[in-house]
């Protein structure tokens, strides 16, 4: 039988093959970089829109619409570019600076885009924060510091009476205008009127003055490991990062391939944003935005708008992909149009479980006779966010890739771990108006402390890349003294508890067992028990028919383990609240913050060790 490998697409016509050097320094440390040095890259990302404004003006390079049976409104890169200049225009006027600059609240839309690109453009960062803190909050804290820290010039809303609460909640922090995609009303102005401002001569000025050093954006760390830092994006970051995405993904400089792109990513983070609008721009390509998500409820839009636009390039996180599985398992339609035009699909955000891994390879190769090549990369806010790209096809997944064009790599023995270190023109300079945990950031020889830690797919062949093997900071050790690996064991488990598990907490610190808390996937558990969709999470998460489905994936984890404590937990616990925003326990990607889970619910912890509840599913035998 042909191996799916065998049957995938020739990679070489998508990516360039991976050229990788390792130096094993007499510190014990291994030091990797790829051996293609990094070419020249764009000034500003400013350049971008320039430059295809000229080349291809009449063609789409933003669309979005306002409904799944909506027509799509597009912008072409003509147009784009003279809005960002009047737009730049009125940002100039303002005063607008990095002491003061744009702020942006609202979703990804057309309007954001521009006013971000306009005050880009002007030398003036933009910060996207993520809508969550403004309109699933309760108390609005995290908000508030942001604003405080950045004290803006301007804040954009998408409109002013669903952002309402928050612009109260934040009005006393600062002298912003307040800028809507609303008609004029109120304290605030249009944005139309602003793309609408007379170009002055200072906007090309201003645009001449921009340079690799110039604050392109503040970023907000997801929060993953701590409190949310205002991450310093300069231009130097955002064009070298891309630059080298284009080395090592040679498609992209192939003038016969069209890049099209639909994506739900948030711009308030730097996949969504650094990483794929960028991508975008960088290569003159179009960029439909994407009004759903992979959230109960909103997926069904972004299946509408796949079925409207099929992309290029597949982009999502692993509960997207835990999504289009289902879609396309029943959709035979869309599935011969995905599997058949789809070039290849990109994960990131979190590891992808296998068994998703495993479905897409089997509907691909029932669908078309191959296996759809599914990739991925790794960074982090700081990195913008490239710092590894898997530009070949792995055996399985999880493989973050090599080093990118023009970034090394330091690997450091951490106990029984290899942390790893970046260095290059894609790392930020610091974090704004911290100096303190800017130090702390960086050890001697420069390289970003990012805190995680990786394993090779073959010591003795580095081009073969790199496993995420978890953040240094989540393991720890049972009483036993054996190490925990969190993120492995995360993973195993949400992949032996599929579908009723949405996302795992590994916890168990300090004890002689691993336990999980255990965020269900609420509509695969009502199929499990047979309940209707009005049945309430507590009455689903009860239900005998999933405890036994639960029971018997920790068995399975337990069997594939092969027993060891470490490598399975004893115990798990269901949780009904959904994960928290102003908690800070996920992000709008839909990442968990171990951390933060595990300190708000320290009851629900305390529960799990407590022998005599009868709430915690155990493992048979």
């Amino acid at each position: 039988m042909t191996s799916a490998a065998g049957r995938r697409d020739n990679s070489d016509a998508l990516f360039a093959p991976p050229e990788i050097v390792a130096d094993r320094r007499d510190d014990g440390s291994i030091w990797l970089k790829s051996t293609a040095p990094l070419q020249p890259y764009a000034r500003c990302v400013g350049d971008w829109l320039e430059h295809w404004a000229r080349q291809t003006p009449e063609k789409f390079f933003l669309g979005e619409r306002a409904n799944a049976d909506g027509p799509w409104a597009t912008v072409t890169y003509r147009d784009a570019l003279w809005q960002v200049r009047a737009a730049a225009s009125w940002i100039l006027a303002q005063g607008l600076s990095a002491q003061h600059p744009l702020v942006i609240l609202s979703d990804n839309s057309v309007d954001h885009a521009l006013l971000a690109l306009a005050a880009m453009h002007a030398g003036v960062p933009a910060a996207a924060i993520s809508p969550a803190y403004s309109l699933v909050s309760k108390d609005f804290d995290k908000l508030r510091s942001m604003i405080g820290l950045l004290d803006p010039g301007a804040i954009y809303v998408s409109g002013t009476k669903p952002f309402a609460a928050a612009l109260a909640a934040i009005k006393p922090l600062h002298a912003a205008v307040i800028v809507s995609g609303d008609a004029d009303g109120g304290d605030a102005i249009s944005f139309r009127s602003i793309a609408a401002t007379p170009e002055s001569a200072a906007v090309a000025k201003a645009f001449a003055a921009v340079g690799p050093n110039t604050i392109a954006k503040f970023l907000f760390t997801s929060g993953s490991t701590g409190t949310p830092k205002a991450v310093i994006n300069t231009q130097r970051m955002l064009t070298s990062s891309q630059q080298a995405k284009a080395q090592t993904w040679s498609f992209l400089e192939n003038a016969d391939d069209d890049l099209v792109i639909l994506d739900w990513l948030p711009w308030s983070h730097t996949f969504g944003a650094n990483h794929n609008f960028n991508l975008v721009l960088r290569n003159g390509g179009t960029l439909y935005i994407d009004g759903g998500k992979p959230a109960p409820g909103l997926f069904a839009t972004s299946l509408a708008n796949l079925r409207s636009v099929m992309p290029t390039v597949y982009f999502n996180v692993p509960r997207g992909f835990d999504m289009l599985v289902a879609a396309l398992r029943e959709n035979v339609e869309l599935r011969r149009r995905f599997f058949g035009e789809v070039k290849f699909a990109f994960y990131a955000g979190a590891a992808l479980p296998q068994n998703l891994w495993d479905a897409m390879e089997e509907l691909s190769i029932g669908t078309v006779g191959r296996a759809l090549p599914m990739v991925s990369a790794w960074g982090s806010t700081e990195t913008s966010p490239l710092a590894t790209d898997c530009h070949f096809q792995a055996k399985r997944s999880g493989n973050i890739g090599v080093p990118i064009p023009g970034t090394e790599l330091k690997l450091v023995r951490s106990g029984d771990k290899l942390e790893v270190r970046v260095r290059g023109p894609n790392v930020t300079p610091g974090y704004w108006k911290a100096p303190e945990l800017t130090a702390q950031a960086f050890d001697a020889d420069g390289f970003y402390l990012i805190g995680d830690a990786v394993t090779f797919a073959d010591p003795d062949r580095p081009e073969l890349g790199l496993f995420f093997d978890g953040r240094v900071a989540e393991d720890f050790k049972l009483d036993s003294g054996t190490w925990v690996s969190v993120g492995a064991v995360r993973l195993a488990g949400i992949t032996a508890l599929a579908p009723l598990a949405q996302d795992i907490v590994v916890s168990g610190h300090a004890g002689d067992q691993v336990r999980f808390l255990v965020f269900p996937n609420i509509a695969a558990c009502r199929a499990q028990a047979g309940l209707p969709d009005s049945a309430d999470a507590n009455e689903v998460i009860g239900h005998e028919k999933v405890r036994a489905a639960i029971a018997a994936g920790l068995a399975k984890l337990k069997a594939q383990s092969g027993g060891g404590s470490s490598a399975h937990a004893t115990r798990a616990l269901l949780l009904a609240e959904p994960a928290s925003v102003d908690g800070g326990e996920i992000t709008d990607k839909g990442y968990i913050n171990q951390r933060a889970v595990l300190t708000r619910r320290a009851a629900a912890v305390a529960t799990l060790a407590d022998d005599a509840s009868s709430e915690w599913i155990g493992c048979p035998g």
